[in-house]
C-alpha cells in the first residue's frame, strides 16, 4: 500500500490537510476522504478526446464543496486572474472571459487548449448550459518536480504576476497541474447586446448563497462559479456516438464522412454539433458545416441555409460566433412549411459547393412530425450521409428509427419509396422496356448509412416548452449580435443604430423581391422600408427602370452576401438607405434585395436613444379585431395521398 499512486487532486488535498493539522489543535477533525474522479469511456479517455465528467452522475454537495476548496485563484491586477487546476478538477461558470493556457492542458466544451495557442474567447450566458474549464492529463517533460516548478514560476513571472500571488499559486503546485490566465472580455457584439435592457444581464450569474474569496477573484474577470450540474451533461449513448464519429473521421477509409444530425426540438442537436466539431478540431484542421435549420442556425441570422468552413472551436452559443459562410442562401422564413420545394432546391444549390475533401456535419430542423418527417426523408436521400445521428428523448415515440431500410422503402414528401418505385418500374418495363424507367427520372436505391441513436439525459430533454430561452428570443439575439459588428471595435461606448451613417443605394442598382407574400407594385416601397433584407447577388445584371424600383416576378435562389436594415426610402432621389456590416468590397456585388418574414427585433424600435416625442415606426393604435389584422393560422401535419390509410 505504500506505493499506491494518488490522483493529483487527492494528493493536493492531502498536502493541505497536513498543513491544517500542523496548525490546528490535537482535536482537529481528520481530513476529508479523497473525492473519486469519475471517468468516461476508456477508449476516449485513452485518446484524450472526451471529457471524463459528463457521462457520470452529478457530484454530491460534499463533493462540490470539496472541489471548491482545492481551486487556487489569484488576482494579478484589474481584469486579470490566474487559476491553478489539478488534473480532473474543473470550474463551471457563467460569464465571458478570454482564456490562455500557460502551463499544462485544459479542455472546454470538448476542445483541448494547451500553451503556445492564442487566447480563446469563452461565452457562457445563462440562456444556455454553463461552460466548464477542466484540467486534463498531458505528457510531462522529462524533468524533475523541482525543475517543472521553476519553469511554472518563470512563466508566471513573465506575465508580471506579483510575488505574493506567485507564492500562493506555487504553494499548491504538483505534477499534472494546469495554470491558466483569465482576462475580462468585451466585444462589440456583446456591448451592443448589453445596451438593450432585455439582454443587459445575460452574462451575469446569480449570486451564490455563500461568497468565498475565490468568487471575488472570478468576479473581477466577469465570471460567476456555478454548480457543476449546470454544465454539459452527456449520456453514454452520446459519448459512444461521438467516439464512433471521431474514429470514422480519422480513418477516412471510404472517403470523408458526412454526418447528419436530426431529432425533434429541444433534444440538444445544436449542443451535440458544437461539441462534435470541437472534438474533431483537436485532430483535424477544419470541418465543413451545412446548416439546414432555418429557425436556429449556428453561424448566421435566422432564415438561412449555409455552408461554412469551421477552423476555430465553438466556445459559446450561436449569437457569439456570427460568421460569413462560404456559401449562403437567404430563404426568408424560419420554417419551410409553405414552400418545401424551394427549400429542397435551396439545399441542392448550397450543397453543390461541398467539395468532399473534409468531413461534413449537417444540422437539420426540429420539424420531424407529419410532413416534416417526410421532408427529412427527402433531405437524407438528397445529401446521402454516411452517418445519421438520431437524437430523441425517451418519451418521444412519434419518430421512427431512420434505418437504411426505412429510408429506402418509405415515401418522402417529394420522393418515392422502394415499393412505389417497384410498381412503377414493372409498369414502365411493360410499356416501353428498360428505357422507360430511365426516361421517367426515378431515383436509384439509396446507399446505406450507419444509424447511431442517441438519448439525451439533461433535464427537460425533448420538452420544447421547458427551454431556458424561447426560440424567438434566441433569434433576436442572433440578429442583434450580427448588427453588433457595426460598432467600432476600439470604442467602449455603444453607438445607436440611428446615429450610424447608412449606404445610399439607387433604385435601379438593385432588384426587389418580397419572398413570403404577394405585394402590389404600388405598395412595394412600404414593404421595404424599415425591413430586414438579404443582400444578394444575382448571376445576371439587373435591368434598369428609371421610373421606379426594379421588381422580380419570382424568388431567385442565389448567393447571399449578408444582411442589412433599410433605414429609409427617399422617393425623390430614388435611393434606399441601408445599414449593414458587410464590407464595401463585397457590397459592390450586391444587386438584389430579398425581403422575408424575419422581423427586426422589437427592442431596436422601442429603445431608440435620444428620440423625443413619437418613436418612428412604432404605433400603439393597432386594432387586431379587424379581419386579416392578426397572424394567419396554418394547418400543419397534412399528409400526402399515398401516406393516408384507406
Amino acid at each position: 500500500m505504500a506505493n499506491r499512486r494518488l490522483n493529483p487532486a487527492s494528493l493536493l488535498r492531502r498536502q493541505r490537510s497536513r498543513r491544517r493539522r500542523r496548525k490546528a489543535a490535537p482535536q482537529s477533525p481528520p481530513a476529508p476522504p479523497a473525492k473519486k474522479v469519475h471517468r468516461g469511456p476508456d477508449a476516449l479517455q485513452h485518446r484524450g478526446l472526451l471529457s471524463a465528467r459528463p457521462s457520470q452522475p452529478p457530484p454530491t454537495d460534499e463533493e462540490t464543496s470539496a472541489e471548491g476548496e482545492i481551486l487556487t485563484t489569484v488576482e494579478a491586477k484589474e481584469g486579470r486572474a490566474f487559476l491553478l487546476l489539478p488534473q480532473g478538477q474543473a470550474l463551471t461558470f457563467t460569464g465571458k472571459c478570454s482564456l490562455t493556457c500557460l502551463y499544462g492542458s485544459v479542455r472546454v466544451f470538448g476542445f483541448n487548449i494547451v500553451p503556445d495557442q492564442p487566447p480563446y474567447h469563452l461565452f457562457s450566458p445563462y440562456s444556455h448550459c454553463a461552460l466548464t474549464i477542466e484540467a486534463v492529463a498531458y505528457k510531462e517533460p522529462e524533468k524533475s518536480g523541482k525543475e517543472m516548478k521553476a519553469e511554472a514560476k518563470s512563466i508566471l513571472r513573465a506575465h508580471l504576476v506579483p510575488r505574493d500571488a506567485r507564492c500562493k499559486l506555487m504553494k499548491d503546485f504538483i505534477p499534472q497541474c494546469s495554470i491558466i490566465l483569465l482576462e475580462r472580455l468585451d466585444t462589440p457584439a456583446t456591448r451592443f447586446l448589453h445596451s438593450y435592457s432585455n439582454f443587459s444581464h445575460i452574462f451575469i450569474a446569480k449570486k451564490a448563497p455563500s461568497f468565498i474569496p475565490e468568487d471575488t477573484v472570478l468576479a473581477s474577470v466577469g465570471l460567476g462559479k456555478q454548480d457543476p450540474r449546470s454544465g454539459l451533461l452527456m449520456s453514454e449513448s452520446t459519448l459512444s456516438a461521438v467516439e464512433e464519429l471521431v474514429q470514422a473521421c480519422q480513418d477516412e477509409d471510404e472517403g470523408c464522412p458526412i454526418v447528419l444530425v436530426c431529432g425533434p426540438k429541444s433534444v440538444g442537436k445544436s449542443t451535440f454539433n458544437r461539441y462534435l466539431i470541437n472534438i474533431l478540431l483537436n485532430s483535424l484542421p477544419c470541418i465543413e458545416f451545412l446548416d439546414c435549420d432555418l429557425g436556429q442556425p449556428e453561424f448566421t441570422p435566422p432564415g438561412c441555409v449555409s455552408l461554412i468552413n469551421v477552423t476555430e472551436p465553438l466556445l459559446g452559443p450561436p449569437f457569439t460566433h456570427q460568421r460569413t459562410p462560404r456559401k449562403m442562401v437567404y430563404f426568408g422564413a424560419t420554417s419551410c412549411e409553405q414552400d418545401t420545394e424551394r427549400y429542397i432546391d435551396t439545399l441542392k444549390y448550397v450543397f453543390s459547393a461541398y467539395e468532399r475533401d473534409v468531413p461534413l456535419v449537417i444540422n437539420t430542423m426540429g420539424w420531424v412530425k407529419g410532413a416534416g418527417l417526410l421532408l427529412l426523408i427527402d433531405i437524407i436521400r438528397l445529401l446521402a450521409p454516411s452517418h445519421i445521428i438520431q437524437i430523441s428523448a425517451e418519451d418521444f415515440r412519434d419518430m421512427p428509427q431512420l434505418s437504411p431500410e426505412y429510408i429506402h422503402c418509405t415515401a418522402g414528401l417529394h420522393t418515392r419509396g422502394k415499393a412505389l418505385l417497384r410498381r412503377k418500374s414493372l409498369k414502365g418495363m411493360e410499356d416501353s422496356g428498360q428505357q422507360g424507367l430511365a426516361q421517367a427520372g426515378f431515383h436509384p436505391p439509396h446507399p446505406g448509412h450507419q444509424l447511431l441513436c442517441v438519448q439525451p439525459e439533461f433535464p427537460g430533454a425533448g420538452n420544447a416548452g421547458t427551454g431556458r430561452t424561447h426560440s424567438s428570443v434566441l433569434r433576436d439575439m442572433a440578429i442583434l449580435a450580427y448588427l453588433g459588428q457595426l460598432q467600432p471595435p476600439d470604442m467602449e461606448s455603444v453607438f445607436p443604430l440611428h446615429s450610424l451613417i447608412p449606404y445610399q443605394v439607387p433604385f435601379n442598382a438593385v432588384a426587389l423581391r418580397v419572398i413570403h407574400t404577394d405585394v402590389a407594385p404600388a405598395h412595394i416601397l412600404y414593404s421595404v422600408n424599415a425591413s430586414w433584407v438579404g443582400l444578394c447577388q444575382l448571376p445576371d445584371q439587373v435591368s434598369c427602370n428609371a421610373d421606379g424600383p426594379v421588381l422580380l416576378t419570382q424568388t431567385p435562389i442565389c448567393n447571399c452576401l449578408g444582411f442589412g436594415i433599410v433605414r429609409g426610402v427617399d422617393t425623390d432621389k430614388k435611393l434606399y438607405h441601408i445599414l449593414t456590416p458587410v464590407a464595401p468590397q463585397n457590397l459592390r456585388f450586391v444587386n438584389c434585395l430579398l425581403i422575408g418574414s424575419i422581423p427586426i427585433p422589437n427592442c431596436i424600435f422601442l429603445n431608440q436613444v435620444g428620440i423625443e416625442g413619437e418613436i418612428p415606426y412604432v404605433t400603439s393604435e393597432y386594432n387586431y379585431d379587424i379581419s386579416g389584422a392578426g397572424k394567419l393560422k396554418l394547418k400543419k401535419h397534412l399528409k400526402r395521398r399515398e401516406h393516408m390509410q384507406p
